[in-house]
């Protein structure tokens, strides 16, 4: 299996990550990162990409300007160019959404092989991963990590109108939402609306190197190093609450004579947005009292190996406090946890559920500071239960590992993809079906008892179609589409067929038939017999350069036309919104099936669009060489058997029939 992870905000990089370097380089990137290295660790996957925007910034690291980086042998980092090459903000996105799609869509087609799946972290992401899914048919999963509809609810702030809506889209749209918690899955995303398909895995403990570079000396902040530690971690923005443990803090003398207070946050160098800067000039304000003078730590960098070791002193009698106004997860929580530390957090979120699981900490009122204060001094005084709530964490961590998660998300994904199934098969009928009378035979079996519309796409007319059929004891198809894409012929409601008058009426755009006969004349072309032709089709017998000639005197008179050459001796000129690409569409857009959820079986020159166009095509062994210039894609499939056997053949690879390996002509 091939996973793709989208991420486009935040600062992707292998580790060791710089979190907290901007407003959108936070727990995401822990999770983006670790969920890779698990999967990777499964034996059916082989490659995981992480792909994420390409930008140049010299403060946030030129690897942010690479193409490519390694982690480990089998996960990527890819970075994607677009237009802009500044880093931008998750606000600031929107704008570069379309550009960054296309480039996605690009590297998409580039690839030796096509992702069996997109997991889109942010709805950012989902809307790029949503458009290649139309394009490819790769199934979409979707981890939203923070929802607007809460940060409404608790932080309101301008722009949130419109991050909701693309946020209701994703969660209506995906094949599966992947989330971390039952809050999420039980009341965030169903406030939204309804999900095909959402399922609850916790993820594990981050990934932090437990030694290597430091920044923090406590000593040049603190004048009571024997002190225990009250520790927060967290980006500074206003949802993370982080002026609120100060001025808790600030208001207990018991607690400001028991410990000390550190709060790591961010990266203050290389800070850029308004909030950022706010909240850090707020807390630097706070942190500058006199009566916290040498009691409150406040660095203005750090590294993770710094992160390892604050955990460490923490446990040493300390609390960590999350009082986020509202926290999606939590995995500073689980990552205290491991460390043996009790915490202090948040009832706004996933944090409950953590502490039932872990039952390692208090939940309290965010907004409420003085509790606040009051289960920071609960903890650090009463040492039996800052004991027994250290060996809780440690004994019931294993709920969080990212070896499970990793095992439950590929199977999730292994899911979407059975149910992505394509949902409609066409096929050309001369040396597509026909040719093989074994693979006819296999064929004509699998179709009667079907579990998906099957159409056929042929150049032939409505009654030379059906009798080929016959003669070759192939069974009715639900619809024909003939004449090379002009017509339609369907089930008449009591019985025999009838022409889609609405899908012929729409080929009349853009389309002049007698301006082209009269254009074509001096060409001095040999007809195909006259019941060949229709109103939106024109005929010939001839050669390619015949062919290459039409369209030449076609683009000289002005007039536009679908020229098609097949069987080297075929010539159709069709009104230029037809074909069997569009009739196919058409078809299937009125039973509310997409074209990147049909199949397309063929072997000649007039197949070509709908083998480009189908989100899968089966390209049978006996094709005529102008098809191998077919460009290779996700969902076509050569196969090494000829003819009906060759359509059995690729039905196999797609996971819809038994493998036909045993048929012989």
């Amino acid at each position: 299996m091939f996973i793709l992870h989208l991420a486009l905000g935040g600062c992707l990089r292998p580790p060791p990550v710089r979190f907290g370097v901007s407003a959108d380089s936070g727990g995401h990137i822990a999770y983006v990162i670790a969920a890779a290295i698990a999967q990777a660790a499964c034996e059916e996957v082989e490659q995981v990409s992480i792909v994420t925007r390409l930008f140049v910034n010299a403060a946030l690291g030129e690897c942010h300007s690479r193409p490519r980086e390694w982690i480990g042998n089998s996960v990527t980092i890819d970075r994607i160019a677009s237009p802009n090459r500044d880093y931008l903000e998750k606000e600031a996105l929107a704008a570069e959404i379309p550009a960054f799609t296309q480039s996605f869509c690009d590297h998409l087609a580039a690839l030796p092989r096509m992702p069996d799946v997109i997991h889109a972290h942010f709805a950012d992401a989902a809307q790029v991963a949503l458009e290649a899914r139309r394009r490819f048919g790769i199934p979409t999963l979707y981890t939203p990590h923070s929802l607007g509809l809460d940060k409404a609810r608790h932080a309101p702030s301008a722009g949130l109108e419109t991050r909701i809506a693309s946020e209701r889209i994703a969660i209506e749209a995906a094949d599966a939402l992947i989330v971390s918690t039952r809050d999420e899955a039980e009341r965030q995303v169903a406030s939204y609306g309804s999900c095909r398909s959402i399922h609850r895995i916790p993820p594990g403990v981050p990934l932090r190197l437990a030694h290597g570079k430091t920044a923090v000396r406590l000593s040049e902040w603190l004048d009571d190093l024997s002190r225990p530690i009250i520790l927060a971690i967290a980006r500074p923005v206003r949802k993370k609450n982080l002026a609120a443990i100060v001025r808790a803090y600030a208001s207990s003398p018991a607690l400001m004579r028991r410990a000390n207070l550190v709060i790591i946050a961010g990266q203050h160098d290389v800070l850029s947005s308004a909030e950022e800067l706010s909240v850090v000039a707020e807390l630097r304000q706070l942190c500058a009292a006199p009566s916290l003078r040498g009691r409150v730590a406040l660095p203005p960098m750090h590294e993770q190996a710094d992160v390892t070791a604050l955990y460490q002193r923490c446990a040493r009698g300390g609390v960590f406090v999350n009082p986020a106004l509202h926290e999606p997860f939590g995995l500073t929580l689980i990552e205290a946890a491991a460390a043996g530390v009790p915490v202090v957090a948040t009832r706004e979120g996933g944090p409950a559920e953590i502490l039932a699981t872990l039952g390692h900490g208090l939940l309290i009122d965010p907004r409420d500071e003085a509790a606040i204060a009051a289960a920071c001094l609960r903890l650090v005084n009463d040492p039996e239960l800052h004991g027994r709530l250290a060996a809780s964490a440690r004994q019931r961590i294993s709920a969080y590992d990212w070896r499970r998660y990793a095992s439950k998300s590929v199977a999730v994904y292994n899911s979407a993809r059975r149910s992505a199934l394509p949902r409609l098969l066409a096929c050309d009928i001369d040396n597509t079906l026909t040719g093989c009378a074994a693979g006819a035979k296999v064929f004509a079996e699998w179709a009667s008892r079907r579990a998906m519309p099957f159409v056929v796409a042929t150049g032939r007319g409505f009654g030379h179609a059906r009798e080929v059929l016959r003669q070759w004891h192939l069974p009715e198809p639900d619809a024909y589409i003939v004449d090379v894409g002009t017509r339609i012929m369907m089930p008449a409601a009591h019985g025999g067929w009838r022409e889609c008058k609405r899908f012929a009426k729409g080929l009349d755009k853009g389309w002049d038939r007698a301006a082209a006969l009269a254009a074509l004349e001096s060409l001095a072309l040999l007809p195909q017999p006259p019941d060949t032709a229709g109103p939106h089709k024109l005929s010939y017998f001839g050669s390619a350069d015949d062919a290459g000639a039409i369209r030449i005197r076609l683009a000289q008179a002005g007039l536009a036309a679908r020229v098609l050459f097949s069987h080297d001796i075929y010539i159709d000129v069709l009104a230029p919104c037809a074909g069997k690409a569009a009739a196919i569409a058409a078809y299937a857009g009125a039973r509310g099936i997409a074209l990147a959820d049909c199949i397309a079986a063929g072997d000649s020159g007039n197949d070509i669009d709908m083998l480009e166009l189908c989100g899968h095509a089966i390209l049978v062994s006996n094709a005529e060489p102008i098809l191998n210039a077919l460009p290779q894609r996700h969902g076509l499939l050569r196969t090494k058997a000829s003819h009906a056997a060759g359509v059995m053949e690729g039905l196999a690879m797609l996971g819809l029939t038994h493998s036909s390996s045993a048929i012989t002509a």
